[in-house]
């Protein structure tokens, strides 16, 4: 049972990039450990938001070796920020005026040990063609991310905000073969729960079992997004993204999104 249950352990860490912390909520959650903030009154009537592109501290940018892998846990925060937030606002460009700006802040990221999730991986592979359930995830060389998000209002009001930290687990995050494996798939985690909390008005405890929108399926599968504005991020892998990920393939394989915008 330890092995089954073993993750990373991610403390909370402020950044000091957002407007301010003393609105924030205690800490909560368990797999997603959080401090948040969200005025639902001052949301209510908003209807447009952009993102700033997501950044690292420079205290977490050198726990990562590369610029394209930091490319790629950017990306791909911002990519779920927005299509989870087209469910209720209209997204807009960078640098277009909004009602609401959001902007994320990388504060620490656990590399994942390459060589472990590769074992991990052949284990996992090794165990589904001989037993009828695969084996868990070696409880070893885990990785994980904390990051920090707010939203504000045109005049600078803090609308929301959160401290958020996550590790990978044995069971629910799979092995890839890369330094920023397990923080590229959590920091997609951060940016559906954040926009969540956007979306919502407020920071729902316990597991979400509503169905996904339309709009967050067809982009799940590649599709064209709701909004033109979420192209900025590029398109999911979709399903060779999902088989490549079981494989243990590293996720610059299949998401050529970080590559492009570093060519810009």
């Amino acid at each position: 049972m330890p092995l089954l249950t073993a993750c990373t352990t991610v403390p909370l860490k402020e950044g000091g990039t957002l407007s301010s912390y003393s609105r924030l909520s205690p800490e909560k959650g368990k797999l997603s450990k959080r401090r948040t903030y969200v005025d639902s009154a001052a949301l209510s009537p908003l209807r447009t938001a952009t993102i700033i592109p997501t950044s690292f501290t420079q205290a977490a940018a050198l726990r990562v070796q590369t610029p394209d892998d930091r490319r790629l846990v950017t990306n791909i925060l911002d990519r779920s920020l927005c299509i989870a937030l087209s469910d209720r606002f209209y997204m807009v460009p960078f640098g277009q005026g909004a009602d609401v700006t959001i902007r994320a802040v990388v504060t620490d990221i656990i590399p994942t040990d390459k060589v472990a999730a590769g074992a991990s991986t052949a284990l996992t592979l090794g165990t589904a063609v001989a037993l009828p359930l695969a084996a868990p995830r070696l409880p070893i060389g885990l990785g994980g991310i904390a990051i920090e998000a707010e939203a504000v209002g045109q005049r600078g009001n803090q609308l929301a905000a959160s401290v958020w930290a996550r590790g990978a687990n044995s069971i629910s995050n799979t092995p890839q073969v890369s330094e920023v494996g397990d923080a590229y798939a959590l920091a997609a985690t951060f940016g559906s729960e954040f926009a969540k909390l956007l979306v919502d008005g407020q920071d729902r405890n316990g597991p979400d079992f509503s169905l996904p929108s339309a709009n967050r399926i067809q982009s799940w599968f590649g599709g064209k997004p709701k909004h033109a504005a979420c192209d900025t991020f590029g398109r999911s892998p979709g399903i060779a993204g999902r088989i490549a990920n079981r494989l243990g393939a590293p996720p610059d394989w299949t998401d050529k999104q970080a590559e492009l915008e570093a060519s810009r």
